[in-house]
């Protein structure tokens, strides 16, 4: 079979609806997508700029879930501080109301005292977060990394808030445990006589009358220690709170961080939708322009070959 041969004519009007053509699918594509560069064959620059843009924001994307997590964190540990002021303070009226209360009332007092130091525990021991507790132990830290690229982290240890903790050296018979501390409390209000192990003046605690004068000293050291532990608890809620200041200011800089790189990968690759609307009618005027123009060159064919007849 031999060619088709075009009229000049003909063949220029073929190519220009083939170009509009290809212009439209780019535009109808543009529109459907809505990028003017979704791959690295669209614009191999501005592609590769925007992706390197686009992995920097999911890798800080990233970053501010963790940030999120330590501020949770930080957030139990200050609730269990709160938790900790208020039982101390109650420890505190309780040691306080055993210098004029009665004997049966001070027995009352003593197994208040050793329950609530036991509540303390309990409660400084429930406020963990993802099985991180930063108020029980002195062992755990919890670390926040901003940055993959950068060593900038936040990194805050724990501190132990439990009874026998905070309240330990009362006297010289504490044993660091919760129970030794509801001796001390038992011995100082209760009517036995002191036990040779506080190192304080043995007596009978019958009333006030007889309560001797170690007893009243140990009293007055109990209460001591327990401010000393409430101003360590406060110094505490102050130090996490400081860092949940901290992280959340650094949560706000990485989410403007993180829409500043999405905004300049868009810049790159979005496509105007106006502009892309606006371009799409101006192409299908111009095809069918091309249409009637290659249909005008097929008619002056057609009118030679009457002339053939």
């Amino acid at each position: 079979m031999s060619n088709i041969t075009l009229t000049a004519s003909a063949h220029s009007s073929l190519l220009s609806l083939q170009g509009t053509q290809n212009l439209m699918n780019r535009t109808t594509g543009r529109l459907t997508t809505g990028l003017k560069v979704a791959s690295a064959i669209d614009d191999s620059v501005a592609y590769f700029q925007a992706k390197g843009l686009s992995d920097r924001a999911e890798d800080f994307t990233a970053r501010k879930g963790e940030i999120d997590q330590g501020i949770s964190t930080l957030t139990t540990a200050i609730n269990g501080t709160a938790i900790a002021d208020t039982i101390l303070k109650q420890m505190k009226g309780i040691v306080n109301s055993a210098r004029t209360a009665d004997l049966a009332t001070r027995g009352t007092l003593t197994t208040q005292f050793s329950d609530l130091a036991g509540q303390l525990d309990s409660a400084m021991t429930d406020a963990s977060y993802q099985g991180l507790n930063l108020v029980n132990t002195t062992t755990s830290t919890m670390t926040v990394n901003f940055s993959q690229g950068t060593a900038a982290s936040l990194s805050v240890d724990g501190t132990d808030l439990r009874a026998a903790v905070i309240l330990s050296g009362i006297s010289s018979s504490t044993t660091g445990n919760t129970s030794a501390l509801a001796t001390f409390m038992g011995n100082a209000i209760s009517s036995n006589s002191m036990t040779a192990a506080t190192g304080l003046t043995a007596g009978t605690f019958a009333d006030i009358s007889t309560m001797s004068a170690g007893a009243t000293t140990l009293l007055d050291s109990m209460a001591k220690k327990i401010d000393d532990g409430i101003s360590t608890v406060r110094a505490t809620a102050a130090k996490l709170g400081g860092n949940v200041t901290f992280l959340n200011t650094r949560l706000e800089f990485t989410k403007c961080y993180v829409n500043t790189m999405t905004e300049g990968a868009g810049k790159l690759t979005l496509a105007d939708l106006n502009e892309e609307g606006a371009n799409l009618m101006a192409l299908q005027t111009r095809q069918q322009i091309g249409t009637q123009s290659l249909s005008i060159a097929g008619q002056q064919q057609q009118a030679i070959l009457s002339l053939l007849h």
